[in-house]
């Protein structure tokens, strides 16, 4: 997303804030000037890391984006407009307790009366739209491509290799997760407990029996790497979804959704049911929503960035699978004509069949001002490396000229500030990843009324989305293109050699690998947006 070059503060916005005199906030000092700062020594509480994504860097040491101190200095007794928020997910759980007040409902419609009272396509749409309907499980692109057959383009060849790629490496999975499965089994069996900790792991004696021992050795490496034993049922369903769903050639998902993917024009399809038929694959539209809208200090789990300001849109469009380009078209598209100033997609691929049809519904949405945030990507790769990468969806081909000025990408920060800011898996590229933001070990809402910690680019994409939400709901006049450009400018900027893809023997300056060569920081942002603000009176 390189339209914004990437500046700590462009001329012009210089002289406009040397030129607009005194603010409200003109007392305040924007945080900057990190680099010196030291590695925190102290492990962060179990409260803290709950909530580590709003500290503060300089006085936590914590790469966090200051929205408490945001909430504390700049926002106390301001007043805010309501923001709608589009989260186009796999489904949210409306009814979690820390999230059914957040929930957009339509104005225009009525609830349960088949009847489409709004008139904008979609029969009852109270809380947002399903564009999956009943579906649940789908293929990857690339299975799409090859199950298509042949037609002599290099998409082909390259969705052929990858297809047969990660067929041979889900097969192989298969027998690692029965040794994973019967490793904790025996272990279970030996404590005669239901679970166990690292540090009971290391209270086995070497001579105990060889089969303990050996489940020892393999359980130890998955449990000190900071998993929990929930992570052996995670990895069974992965691999068990690649091989039966995902990269499998003769399942059509999109049987129980009943429409032409490859028509634009068929339409209207899918339902109401913003969840889903599955609450458990709910979970990641439900965390994300969570992130940007969970309530602040009611002690029931997270804190949301812009909860008090924000209504949550929920439009399903992300299935077990990569999404179809028609569903996230049309769930943009659906989101900005029914109100939402801020767009949050934490989703992406490499393969795409009508990508156009995407960027189109970009290129929508920045006409009718409306800011779209999405998530880099979780493989740890150079987006812009020999000439770019095909990721999808963008706004722009292969770093080329940029279509808007309303879409910003979002790499992942650890909460450390240390060469290891960088999430391990975050893509990033000086052209197509604007900011970074928290994006690991984030705890927030998941279906089921609970909370848990994930992480990913798909967390760190509404960290930033809630910011967003925040500079529009307390400076409604601003644009979606200044307030991207706000979030770049005001980022604190970092300029010190940081690990890539986890690998020690790769670094580089953080200031090479995004546009803005910055963090985001809520705090900085309200500032910026209110000098700007000001400006335009």
């Amino acid at each position: 997303m390189r339209l914004l070059k990437p500046v700590y503060l462009s001329a012009a916005l210089a002289l406009v804030l040397a030129s607009c005199g005194g603010t409200k906030f003109s007392n305040y000092t924007p945080i900057g000037g990190v680099d010196h700062l030291p590695k925190r020594t102290t492990a962060l509480t179990d409260e803290q890391l709950k909530r580590w994504s709003h500290l503060d860097l300089v006085r936590d040491t914590v790469p966090g984006m200051s929205v408490d101190r945001a909430y504390q200095e700049l926002l106390k007794g301001k007043k805010a407009t309501k923001v709608v928020v589009g989260v186009i997910d796999s489904g949210i759980e409306i009814e979690h307790d820390d999230l059914k007040k957040a929930v957009w409902t339509n104005p225009k419609e009525k609830a349960a009366n088949g009847i489409d009272d709004d008139q904008n396509g979609y029969i009852d749409d109270i809380h947002g739209w399903n564009f999956l309907g009943k579906a649940v499980h789908e293929n990857l692109e690339y299975t799409r491509i090859v199950k298509k057959g042949d037609d002599g383009t290099e998409q082909y060849k390259k969705a052929l290799a990858k297809h047969r790629e990660e067929i041979n490496e889900a097969v192989q999975s298969k027998p690692r997760v029965d040794i994973l499965i019967n490793a904790n089994k025996e272990l279970l069996a030996y404590f005669k407990a239901d679970t166990y900790t690292l540090q009971d792991l290391e209270k086995i004696d070497a001579k105990a029996d060889s089969k303990i021992v050996q489940a020892k050795n393999i359980m130890y490496g998955i449990l000190s790497r900071g998993n929990d034993l929930s992570v052996i049922d995670k990895y069974r369903k992965q691999v068990e979804s690649k091989l039966e769903y995902q990269l499998n050639v003769e399942f059509n998902g999109r049987a129980l959704t009943g429409d032409n993917p490859d028509d634009l024009n068929d339409v209207p399809y899918g339902d109401n049911n913003v969840m889903g038929p599955d609450r458990d694959e709910a979970m990641h539209g439900t965390h994300v929503a969570g992130i940007i809208a969970q309530e602040r200090h009611n002690n029931l789990g997270g804190d949301g960035v812009a909860s008090d300001v924000v209504e949550i849109m929920a439009v399903r469009a992300v299935p077990d699978g990569d999404e179809y380009d028609k569903d996230i078209a049309l769930a943009i598209r659906y989101a900005v004509d029914n109100g939402a100033k801020v767009i949050n997609g934490s989703f992406g691929k490499y393969f795409e069949t009508h990508s156009q049809w995407v960027r189109d519904a970009i290129v929508y949405a920045a006409e009718k001002d409306v800011l779209i945030v999405v998530a880099a990507g979780n493989d740890a790769l150079d987006l812009n490396k020999d000439g770019g990468v095909d990721r999808f969806p963008n706004d722009n081909v292969r770093m080329g000229k940029e279509i808007s000025d309303n879409f910003l990408v979002v790499g992942a920060l650890n909460p450390e500030f240390s060469e290891k800011l960088i999430a391990s898996f975050s893509n990033y590229g000086h052209y197509d990843v604007d900011v970074f933001a928290p994006g690991v070990k984030i705890y927030a809402t998941v279906p089921h009324n609970t909370y848990d910690f994930l992480q990913g680019t798909s967390m760190a994409s509404p960290n930033v989305a809630g910011v967003a939400a925040l500079v529009r709901a307390y400076y409604p006049k601003l644009t979606a293109g200044q307030v991207k450009k706000i979030l770049m400018d005001s980022g604190i900027a970092i300029d010190k050699e940081v690990i890539l893809g986890g690998k020690p023997t790769d670094k580089r300056n953080f200031k090479a690998i995004s546009t803005s060569g910055k963090i985001v920081n809520a705090y900085n942002a309200i500032l910026l947006a209110d000098q700007v603000s000001r400006a335009k009176k």
